[in-house]
Parts: structure tokens; C-alpha cells; sequence
């Protein structure tokens, strides 16, 4: 199906190499945000309710007090996010 002429960027693909804009509708993608919103949500969940770190899409943001105790929740933060890549990885 290809996508509407100018709604291209709605589907932009960032990649290290390039930028990928495609020009038909992968309909494997239909609410891949929301999923992953989701996924992150959920591997967070502990950090989200403290208020110590807020997502949204593939950014996390962590916001604390002090920088002794911030380089503790982003330390948590990413072990979390190891955590579950290796446990997918074992599926």
C-alpha cells in the first residue's frame, strides 16, 4: 500500500548510517510506538512511580537531586534495560 505523498516522514526510519524513508506501509509496524512505549513502561515501572525517571518512546530522562544519587538511578536504569535484552534473547 503506498504511503500518502507527504506523509512519508510519519514513518521514518533513523538508522547510524542513514535516514530511511519508505514509501510503502510496512503493516508489520502498525503500533510499534505504543508497543515499545509500552515495553519501556513496563521494564521502568519502579523508577516511573518513584518520579526519578520519566520515558517516552526511546528516550528515559532521570531526574534527581543530587549527582551522587543520579548516577545510582541511571546505573539502575540500564541494568534494568540489560536485563530484559538478555532475557529475550534466551526466548
Amino acid at each position: 500500500m503506498q504511503i500518502k505523498e507527504g506523509d512519508e516522514w510519519k514513518m521514518v526510519l533513523m538508522t547510524p548510517e542513514r535516514v530511511f524513508e519508505p514509501i510503502v506501509m510496512f503493516f508489520g509496524l502498525i503500533n510499534s510506538l505504543e508497543i515499545f512505549q509500552t515495553i519501556i513502561n513496563e521494564i521502568l515501572q519502579n523508577l516511573i512511580n518513584t518520579g526519578k525517571v520519566a520515558s517516552f518512546i526511546d528516550n528515559v530522562i532521570v531526574g534527581t537531586e543530587g549527582e551522587e544519587r543520579h548516577d545510582e538511578v541511571v546505573e539502575e536504569v540500564v541494568r534494568k534495560l540489560v536485563e530484559f535484552i538478555c532475557k529475550t534473547k534466551k526466548m
